[in-house]
């Protein structure tokens, strides 16, 4: 089967693919696609059941692995460097592990082979009790949100899922029942054994507690040539808390090049 992936391209050189998080899309890290665009061949897409990619009901790091090799396939990339933040950084750290020929170089930002508890429990409950074919402007949304999630800043980030309706009020881009039902699988870790030798870099953010200094040891047993980075400010969003420092950390580890080109939207 030949899924539809919503992506995009910016830049050429080495290539370097990027993965979102959990509720998050392409558009999450446009700003550093281009920027990164300046040295390398950008390709970043939706995940399944995320923005404007395919609906699925399968939802796990193995599938989501499965869909990274054939994004790359379909595209002529033989190998990349892969970066990913959060889900999308145990998905590339699933793909490494499971096709370490096809990846240069790891980027994973703030978050670890390990196992994860339920962190999001309120954010799927307060979405799913919300209609959003109900509301006529985002302010609206915004109040009732509110009402469940107190963090302006994490509502304005589920809050780019929503699409107007031609008829009125909205629509959750993202596959809402088939995350909620399948939560659990983005907490899994990676399977005992599990190893890739490449060049890998995770970066955390100094304010989250998804990735700490006291991991390391453990990571080191999945990925030997590990090497740790802190982002100082940036909690777990690393990308919208300090962009520019993520970038030089991330531009310093790929190093590379590329003569620039312009971006190409396909879906």
């Amino acid at each position: 089967m030949t899924h539809r992936f919503h992506w995009m391209e910016y830049g050429a050189g080495e290539p370097l693919v990027i993965l979102h998080g959990l509720f998050g899309s392409l558009d999450n890290w446009a700003t550093l696609a281009r920027r990164f665009g300046e040295r390398h061949r950008v390709l970043a897409y939706d995940a399944r059941n995320h923005g404007r990619s395919f609906h699925d009901p399968v939802f796990s790091y193995r599938a989501m692995a499965e869909d990274l090799r054939e994004f790359m396939a379909a595209r002529g990339i033989a190998s990349a460097n892969l970066l990913g933040h959060s889900m999308g950084g145990k998905t590339c750290m699933t793909f490494a592990v499971s096709y370490p020929a096809k990846v240069r170089r790891l980027v994973v930002v703030d978050i670890g082979p390990k196992e994860y508890g339920r962190r999001h429990d309120e954010l799927l409950e307060a979405m799913h009790e919300l209609d959003p074919a109900a509301f006529r402007d985002r302010s609206a949304v915004d109040a009732a949100l509110g009402v469940r999630i107190a963090d302006a800043p994490v509502r304005q980030f589920l809050m780019k899922n929503l699409v107007r309706e031609p008829h009125g009020g909205f629509r959750w881009k993202m596959n809402l029942p088939v995350i909620a039902a399948r939560y659990a699988e983005t907490g899994r870790p990676l399977p005992a054994g599990a190893r890739y030798d490449g060049p890998t870099l995770f970066v955390r953010g100094s304010l989250s507690s998804y990735l700490l200094p006291g991991d390391f040891p453990s990571i080191r047993g999945f990925f030997p040539a590990a090497e740790m980075a802190t982002v100082e400010g940036a909690g777990h969003w690393v990308h919208a808390d300090r962009p520019a420092e993520l970038a030089a950390v991330v531009e310093e580890f790929l190093g590379g090049g590329g003569e620039p080109a312009p971006p190409t939207a396909a879906s």
